[in-house]
C-alpha cells in the first residue's frame, strides 16, 4: 500500500478516487465496512481506492483532558489497514492549525488536490472539521456540487450492541478479549515498541522485551501467554502487564514485559506484537526477588503446558 502525507502526492495518471475517511482506531467491523464500500465503488468504477486517516487522535489537540487509550499504535493500524486492499493511504498531521479547518474547507481542499472524487464512504454519525460542524448532511451538499457520491454507512451491530471503538476499549479493559477480537474480526493484539528497562528480567535469569505501550488501551493487571511476533518470527511468550508492586517503586509505571520462550536475542528499537492466548494468574506481591523468581519459573512452566 502506498502511504502518502498530502492529497497532491496521489499520482493517479487521471483517474478518479473513491475516498473512505476516518481515524479507524482499531480497524474494526465497522470500520471495514467503510473500507470495503470503498474498494468495491473503485473496483466497479475502475478507479483508484483512497484511505484517509489522522496520526493522532484529534482530541489530542481539540480536548487533551479527552484523549481515549487507543487500542492499536498507529504503525499497527497502517499495516492492519493496508491489508485490506486499499490502493493508497492519505496520513494527514492533525495539528493545531488543521484543527481550525471547517469541514467546507478540508473537503474542497481534498476535491482541489485529487483527481475527480468519485466517491465519498464514512460512517453514518461521522463529525469532521472544526469543532466538528461537518456530517453526513454537509458532504452530500458538498457531492450535489462537486459531484461525487456519498456513503453514509450504518453501524456494525454485535449481540445486539452497536460495535464501537469506545465498546472495544471498555472490553479490553474489563479483560474480556474474545469479545474484542469478535469486535475487531481479528485475534486482538498489543503492538510497542521494544525499549530498554532495568534489566531487573535478565538479572533474575528471566530476559524480557519491555514494549514501550504509552497512550495504547491496556487488558488487567497480571501475567498471561501470548504469541510474540517480531522481526518476521513467531515465538511463544509470557507477559507480564502490571505496576511490579514486589519492587515497592513509589512511583509505580505500567509496564508490559514480554519473556518469550527459548529466545535470547537483542529486539530493542524493533516493533513486537503480542496477540495474548490466555491469563495465568492476576499479578501479585511477592514478600522477595527470590520469591518472585521461583514464581517467574512456575508461570513459565505453566504457560509451557498450555501451549
Amino acid at each position: 500500500m502506498n502511504i502518502i502525507h498530502a492529497a497532491s502526492e496521489l499520482k493517479p495518471v487521471g483517474r478518479k478516487v473513491c475516498l473512505a475517511i476516518g481515524f479507524f482506531d482499531g480497524v474494526h467491523l465497522g470500520h471495514q465496512q467503510i473500507i470495503r464500500q470503498t474498494i468495491a465503488d473503485a473496483q466497479q468504477h475502475e478507479v483508484l481506492s483512497l484511505v484517509i486517516t489522522f496520526d493522532q487522535h484529534p482530541n489530542t489537540i481539540v480536548a487533551p483532558q479527552r484523549v481515549p487509550p487507543l487500542i492499536y499504535s498507529l504503525p499497527q493500524k497502517l499495516r492492519v489497514l493496508g491489508a485490506l486492499g486499499c490502493d493508497a493511504l492519505l496520513l494527514i498531521h492533525f495539528d493545531q492549525p488543521f484543527s481550525q479547518q471547517t469541514g467546507d474547507t478540508f473537503i474542497r481542499s481534498l476535491a482541489h488536490d485529487l483527481p475527480q472524487i468519485q466517491s465519498l464512504c464514512v460512517g453514518s454519525n461521522f463529525t469532521f472539521g472544526h469543532k466538528r460542524g461537518g456530517n453526513v448532511a454537509l458532504l452530500k451538499t458538498l457531492g450535489a456540487e462537486l459531484n461525487f457520491i456519498v456513503h453514509g454507512m450504518a453501524a456494525v451491530s454485535l449481540d445486539g450492541k452497536v460495535v464501537s471503538s469506545t465498546r472495544i476499549r471498555e472490553a479490553i479493559a474489563a479483560g474480556n478479549l474474545d469479545a474484542v477480537s469478535q469486535m475487531l474480526g481479528r485475534a486482538y493484539s498489543l503492538t510497542g515498541q521494544v525499549i530498554h528497562g532495568d534489566h531487573l528480567g535478565q538479572k533474575l535469569g528471566f530476559p524480557t522485551a519491555n514494549l514501550e505501550v504509552t497512550g495504547l488501551a491496556l487488558p488487567p493487571f497480571g501475567v498471561y501467554t501470548a504469541h510474540a511476533h517480531v522481526m518476521g518470527r513467531h515465538h511463544r511468550a509470557v507477559v507480564n502487564i502490571g505496576s511490579r508492586p514486589t519492587l515497592q517503586n513509589p512511583a509505580p509505571q505500567t509496564r508490559v514485559e514480554a519473556h518469550l520462550l527459548d529466545f535470547n536475542s537483542d529486539l530493542y528499537g524493533q516493533e513486537l506484537e503480542l496477540t495474548f492466548v490466555e491469563k495465568l494468574r492476576d499479578e501479585q506481591k511477592f514478600s522477595s526477588l527470590p520469591a518472585l523468581q521461583e514464581q517467574i519459573a512456575r508461570d513459565i512452566a505453566t504457560a509451557r503446558n498450555r501451549f
